[in-house]
């Protein structure tokens, strides 16, 4: 059974400039995830899928580099794009997709997900993180009643997915094209560790959080 896990990345992000490779702490932003996996007693190979070359200078011990075309770097490209290129170059049984930007995502958390879909019944896995409150959606109230207001302890909750990572099958991205399939397993994280740093505010969050860690 071969686990591969991928974190894509460019270098030419928009929203917060040179973010995979400004540092956290004293660490480039993308290392912090590429460590983790590496961590990973279950994952046989990491790779980081990256168009430029000048990355390998960063990389940690043991990650591999995998270069993908400079096309799909446009804002405009989708990630089953990206899935597709890196599944039909590298193969696997499963396939651990991650981001840089959720570097506080931990090694724990990573290996219960995969330990739990090898044991079944899940085809799948996926970080996601609980919102308990009052939640409204398309103008409605998605998980109360306006004639009816719950506590806010006993409302129904909701989960909302996390950028962290994915656990999928090769079966599952060939077949359907999806990274989450029928049965998934959910890996419920806390808010520190479904960050995901996407708007320069919130990588001033992760400086205070990653500071704060280290003292």
């Amino acid at each position: 059974m071969k686990i591969v896990a991928f974190v894509p990345i460019r270098l030419n992000s928009q929203r917060v400039a040179g973010k995979n490779l400004r540092l956290l702490g004293d660490t480039p932003l993308m290392c912090h995830i590429l460590q983790t996996l590496c961590a990973v007693k279950q994952i046989d190979e990491v790779y980081l899928y990256c168009s430029d070359e000048r990355i390998r200078e960063v990389l940690p011990e043991g990650v591999r580099f995998l270069k993908r075309p400079a096309s799909l770097d446009s804002d405009e490209t989708l990630g089953a794009e990206i899935y597709d290129r890196f599944t039909a170059e590298v193969d696997a049984d499963y396939y651990l997709l991650a981001h840089a930007t959720s570097p506080f995502i931990r090694r724990e958390t990573i290996e219960q997900a995969i330990d739990a879909v090898l044991a079944g019944p899940y085809d799948s896995a996926f970080s996601a993180e609980k919102i308990q409150t009052f939640a409204w959606f398309r103008g409605e109230p998605l998980n109360y009643s306006l004639g009816n207001i719950p506590r806010t302890q006993t409302i129904e909750p909701l989960y909302v997915e996390t950028s962290a990572f994915f656990l999928f099958s090769r079966a599952l991205w060939c077949e359907r094209h999806q990274r989450i399939g029928k049965k998934p397993y959910m890996a419920v994280v806390d808010h520190i560790e479904g960050l995901d740093i996407d708007y320069p505010e919130d990588f001033a969050l992760a400086e205070i959080i990653e500071k704060a860690r280290r003292l």
